[in-house]
């Protein structure tokens, strides 16, 4: 079959070519969730651009207030992880794909300058708040402290409080209400639960900790479980274990400064 091209044939195949990369383009924006690059008000030293893995929780009887995450403009966020709602991500943090802050139910959530959270890590809460009213002992104070519902300092509050150079290893689950120190770590497939965890700790890989605080300088062996107070004061000390965390945190500084450098956001566009 013979096809002859008229200037009407022509003038068709020209347009369609040229929308093919406005529609590229606007198909694009659709699956960030996003046609302006919208960014929301807050502070400067915050990165608030919408994507399609960082945006707001929704309103529900539990939690009353829409809240964006709030990531400092230093921290990486593989476009694979995903934040939601009421998460902090301090400076230098690094979030690796898969690793998942959901801060839509027991909120906030804060992580801590210089930590990092590795692939398929969980951070999540019970809920703090129901129909209005504050639970008891479902927050902590910046310091570390339980908080009763009607402490004046439960607003200010957290789910969940991870301080400064923490590691969170690769698919452990810290659920709050928990409160993490300086310069701890929590090893692979670890679960944390309702639970403070002191400055210098080492939580080996496969153990859970539910209930429990855990003294500063103490090392949770492979596999443990610990489930009682008891169990938690006659923790060994950490020692040479702490050193786990000191080179999960000089990998983790340099990835995050080199995946920021070259720009991997733009890259898989």
């Amino acid at each position: 079959m013979n096809f002859i091209v008229n200037s009407n044939h022509l003038l068709i195949i020209l347009i369609i070519v040229a929308s093919i990369p406005i529609a590229a383009n606007n198909l694009f924006a659709l699956s960030q969730g996003n046609t302006n690059d919208e960014v929301l008000s807050y502070s400067s030293n915050f990165n608030t651009t919408k994507r399609s893995n960082i945006f707001p929780n929704v309103r529900t009887d539990y939690n009353s207030n829409v809240t964006f995450p709030r990531i400092a403009d230093s921290a990486f966020v593989h476009p694979f992880a995903v934040i939601i709602g009421d998460c902090y991500i301090g400076k230098g943090v690094f979030v690796a794909p898969t690793a998942v802050c959901r801060g839509d139910e027991g909120v906030p959530i804060h992580v801590g300058d210089f930590s990092n959270i590795q692939d398929g890590v969980i951070l999540h809460a019970v809920d703090t708040t129901k129909n209005g009213t504050n639970i008891d002992n479902k927050r902590f104070s910046q310091s570390g402290d339980r908080l009763l519902a009607n402490d004046s300092e439960f607003d200010h509050g957290y789910a969940i409080f991870i301080k400064g150079n923490v590691s969170l290893a690769h698919d452990s689950l810290i659920h709050g209400p928990v409160w993490i120190g300086n310069n701890s770590l929590v090893g692979m497939k670890s679960i944390v639960f309702d639970s403070k965890i002191g400055n210098n700790v080492a939580i080996r890989l496969g153990s859970i900790v539910a209930g429990v605080e855990i003294p500063d300088n103490k090392l949770v062996p492979i596999g443990s479980i610990i489930t009682n107070q008891t169990q938690a004061d006659n923790l060994p000390a950490a020692n040479k274990s702490q050193n786990l965390n000191i080179a999960d945190l000089l990998n983790s500084k340099q990835l995050t400064s080199s995946y920021n450098k070259d720009s991997i956001e733009k890259s898989i566009r």
